[in-house]
């Protein structure tokens, strides 16, 4: 383990870490953006998880031409640990992020930096596109930031970004707010789901936040790494929870209301993974779907007015049936009107099931 290059020891406005993995195919473009961007007081760290491709050759590379470059060298051990790493050695006012397939517009780091400097904010964050590659290049407004959203808020009153994708990288953090709320990752193996549980810190945490309706960043949807098949991968999404818990309990945070978000969160991150999932793996990851929901519902901590109304009986599925919830789902079969009020009967009685009656009449 090494890190290489960069003498410099005055503080840069921005460390913008890049957790590298055998991604020589996108890592020049990816790395051009960071060395382009308009804001020039800023180092870039990476951090090289034992690639095994032409990846580190690729970073000695920029290394060499620019000081600005700190490459930091690390036997494989996942991305949760290389984001630790880098943070261990950040010397920015504000930490960014920037994935090594993704690549950023020149001004986006000045445009998140003057944006948090401006209202003394904790979290400056921007919406961020959608990117293709092939067959031509195209980019698709994400849309996590907009018109209503923007401006500051403090994520208590605003609770709408616990439940939105998590895309950490589309955010400049103040370092001082992450070292004093202890905001590090899960190091768990491979890259799997690991943002979950900073991105609920982060917010959780927060006080002065700043929502930035322009997009800066292009997520790029051609190389896609799924945990499909990979066993040792499907539970990785319940290992995010269980932190996200232990951070709750160790903090002392109020439980009556984040314990409510975190079910909300669970519920909309167990089925995004569960649908990515292969068919063999889907019924070992639903029996653990309906065991953690029905130990939300004995514990007393899901509010269903935090829910859309469809997820309700959805939730309930699971929890009667996990075996018949993967064959529906497999099949796209649909369950009665009958069937799905029963479910929200069972859920949460008469008050629900009206609930849920007027919110679908609401939509006609």
């Amino acid at each position: 383990m090494g890190v290489v290059q960069s003498d410099d020891r005055s503080s840069p406005r921005v460390s913008l870490l890049v957790p590298v993995y055998n991604v020589e195919r996108y890592l020049r473009e990816c790395l051009e953006s960071a060395r382009t961007q308009t804001l020039e007081e800023i180092e870039i760290i990476c951090v090289n998880d034992g690639s095994t491709d032409g990846s580190r050759a690729i970073l000695e590379e920029f290394a060499a031409a620019d000081s600005r470059f700190r490459v930091i060298d690390k036997e494989n051990s996942g991305y949760g640990a290389s984001m630790n790493r880098g943070l261990e050695v950040a010397r920015g006012e504000f930490v960014g992020i920037l994935e090594s397939d993704d690549f950023l517009d020149p001004d986006a780091l000045e445009m998140l930096y003057r944006s948090a400097r401006d209202t003394d904010a904790e979290v400056a964050k921007a919406d961020f596109y959608l990117h293709w590659s092939q067959p031509e290049p195209r980019d698709e407004r994400f849309g996590w930031v907009g018109p209503e959203m923007a401006g500051m808020v403090d994520p208590r009153d605003c609770l709408e970004v616990f439940f939105l994708k998590p895309s950490i990288w589309s955010a400049l953090y103040r370092r001082s707010f992450l070292e004093q709320n202890g905001i590090r990752f899960l190091e768990t193996p491979g890259a799997s789901y690991q943002d979950s549980a900073f991105n609920f810190k982060v917010w959780a945490c927060a006080r002065q936040a700043v929502l930035v309706d322009r997009a800066f960043l292009h997520y790029r949807q051609d190389n896609e790494s799924s945990s499909v098949n990979a066993p040792g991968k499907v539970f990785c999404v319940c290992d995010e929870y269980e932190e996200m818990l232990r951070y709750v309990e160790e903090r002392e945070f109020d439980a009556g209301f984040f314990l409510p978000v975190l079910a909300k969160m669970r519920y909309d991150s167990y089925l995004w993974n569960f649908d990515r999932l292969t068919p063999a793996l889907r019924e070992e990851f639903a029996q653990r779907m309906a065991e953690d929901f029905r130990r939300e519902d004995e514990a007393g901590v899901v509010d269903f007015s935090l829910f859309e109304p469809w997820k309700i009986p959805e939730r309930q599925a699971v929890i009667d049936d996990p075996s018949a919830f993967c064959r529906r789902r497999a099949s796209g079969g649909r369950d009665s009107k009958l069937t799905i009020l029963a479910r929200c009967w069972r859920a949460g009685g008469p008050s629900l099931v009206a609930h849920v009656l007027k919110s679908r009449l609401s939509r006609r």
